[in-house]
This record gives C-alpha cells, structure tokens and sequence, in this order.
C-alpha cells in the first residue's frame, strides 16, 4: 500500500446531509493538485443520473468529472486518469463489470501509479481483496468474487451494531461477518455511516464523525473511533 492514496466512505450519504456533503474536505484534501476526476458508476442502473450527481458533487471541490461508462475505451480512459471515485450500489453489479470490461487491472494500474481512488459503499467494498463481505443481493453474477485488493483487508460498509431491543430473528452483520471469518482470515473492517478510512504512505487512518467496529478471526471485535491510525488492527498478524 506504500504508493496508494485511498479514501473509503462507509456510505456515500449520512443522515440529514446530502451526497458526499460529510466527506468534502477529505475529498478535498484526497485530490489536492488534481483537476478532473474519472468516475465509475457501474453499481447503479441510472449511469446518466449518477454521473450528474458525482458532476453537481464535486465541481465546488474545483474537479471536473468525467465518467468511465461515457468513454470508447473505459480501461484506457482509467490508466489515463488523475484521479478515481467508483460509487456506491450493488456489489455484484459493479465488480460484474469491472471484471468485463478489463477495469479491476486498469484500476490497480492507475492507482499503483499514483491516482488517488475514493471509493464510496459499494466502491469501498471492492477496494479490499474479495465480495465476500456485502450485504447486497446478487442481482448478476460476476466471473469471480475477486476484486481490486487495494488494501490488505475485507470491508463491510453501513456497519450497524446489534440493537438489543429488537424483535428481528434475522442476523445481524456482526454474525454474518463471524460466518465469513468461519470460513476466512482476513481482517473486516465494519465501517460505520460517517466513517471513513484515509490510506496515505502505507499507513490507514479512520476518520469522519463514526467509528469502525475491526473483526480478527479468532479474536473478540475491536472498536476504532476517529483520528486513529488502524493499520496495525486491520493485519491478521496485529495486535490482540
């Protein structure tokens, strides 16, 4: 992760806010020097309508948007990027895509290269190494859960806590990241609505206004609340 700059929203919107609104400044900051931005919007079905919201977003962030769908040759226009910002939707619609369109190298390229990625929801998830911890439905099914690995470690946004007072019987994400680490090992990170992880030099910093519940397999949850380096929390190998 040395020469990635990454920031992953665990949603695109937190309550009473509008798009993006609760992430400007680390935007801001995560694209500092760079003018135009190439956005990706396969985890939605209205790309025209995604892309003008990404547009009406960022343009008093001073970045000009473009959008990967829009373009003859999506895998060129992303290794010829400054920067990357894949929305949020369903999972197995946009990794179902990237695979397709020969997108998951041509992103790992870009960003090894130096293009800043922001990555919201569903655009955070794919970050990590696997599909194997959303909560979407498989609307397509992808060549493979495989997804970009930018970052060492599984990602499980919108995280919610167990509320004790309820009367659901389904289960919560807390035990249905357990059932993935049944079955894994790598690290989840719950990424709370508000939260956000900031990848700069090797380093993860949890920032925003919520916390990140860490799952380790074999090792009881760890809560993260932000400004907090969470690097060392997120290896298999780090501290209990």
């Amino acid at each position: 992760m040395q020469s990635r700059r990454l920031l992953l929203l665990g949603s695109s919107r937190v309550f009473g806010g509008g798009f993006l609104e609760h992430a400007a400044e680390e935007i801001r900051r995560l694209f500092r020097g760079r003018r135009r931005v190439l956005f990706v919007p396969y985890a939605v079905h209205d790309l025209d309508g995604a892309a003008e919201q990404a547009r009406r977003r960022l343009a008093p962030l001073g970045l000009e948007v473009d959008s990967a769908y829009a373009a003859g040759d999506p895998a060129r226009a992303v290794r010829d990027a400054e920067g990357i910002f894949v929305g949020g939707g369903n999972t197995f619609r946009l990794l179902d895509a990237l695979q397709r369109l020969g997108l998951v190298a041509a992103i790992r390229d870009c960003v090894e290269a130096g293009a800043p990625y922001l990555g919201s929801s569903a655009g955070a998830i794919v970050a990590g190494p696997t599909l194997k911890t959303t909560k979407d439905m498989p609307v397509v099914e992808p060549a493979s859960f495989d997804a970009l690995g930018l970052v060492p470690f599984q990602i499980s946004p919108h995280y919610l806590d167990p509320d004790p007072y309820s009367t659901h019987m389904g289960e919560t994400q807390e035990e249905r990241i357990r059932q993935y680490h049944e079955e894994n090992a790598l690290p989840v990170a719950g990424i709370r609505e508000g939260a956000m992880l900031r990848g700069e030099s090797g380093e993860v910093t949890l920032c925003g206004t919520a916390g990140v519940r860490i799952f380790r397999r074999g090792l009881e949850p760890v809560e993260a609340s932000p400004v907090r380096r969470v690097d060392a929390l997120l290896r298999a190998d780090g501290p209990s």
